[in-house]
């Protein structure tokens, strides 16, 4: 082998190995993009708590678009899904704060487009029993 075939095979394996990203299947693509996602989660009930503080009753559906660039991962043109939406505004706003600068590690090989959706329950008021007085309690069942 020459000096020259050597140099290439070297400058070949140095761009293979930079340039660093996977070719993953649609489901392994889901997969990745919701463990991203499930690190976030912290920031999105933040989210909603802030709201809950301003309406008790605060809840719905907040649905995003967004888009995983090829070969970097980076997620980009996030959009909220107004159809799908129900949250209050303030909480959409914020989920979708939550997401900038997300990157999927590696990159794919392919763009991925997705939607990913957030249900956000207001805690139901517990319902408070009074205690029985005294002589109404029924027989228990036989």
């Amino acid at each position: 082998m020459n000096s020259k075939s050597l140099s290439f095979v070297a400058l070949t394996l140095a761009f293979a190995t930079g340039c660093s990203f996977a070719a993953r299947s649609p489901d392994m693509y889901r997969e990745d993009v919701q463990k991203l996602l499930d690190g976030q989660s912290a920031s999105v009930q933040s989210c909603f708590e802030t709201a809950l503080k301003a309406d008790k009753a605060a809840g719905g559906t907040v649905t995003v678009r967004f888009t995983v660039a090829k070969e970097t991962g980076a997620f980009e043109n996030a959009s909220v899904d107004a159809a799908r939406t129900t949250a209050p505004e303030a909480v959409s706003q914020c989920v979708l704060k939550s997401l900038e600068g997300l990157v999927l590690q590696p990159g794919d090989a392919q763009q991925g487009d997705a939607t990913f959706a957030w249900e956000f329950r207001a805690n139901p008021a517990k319902e408070v029993l009074a205690p029985a007085e005294p002589g109404t309690e029924e027989p228990p069942a036989s």
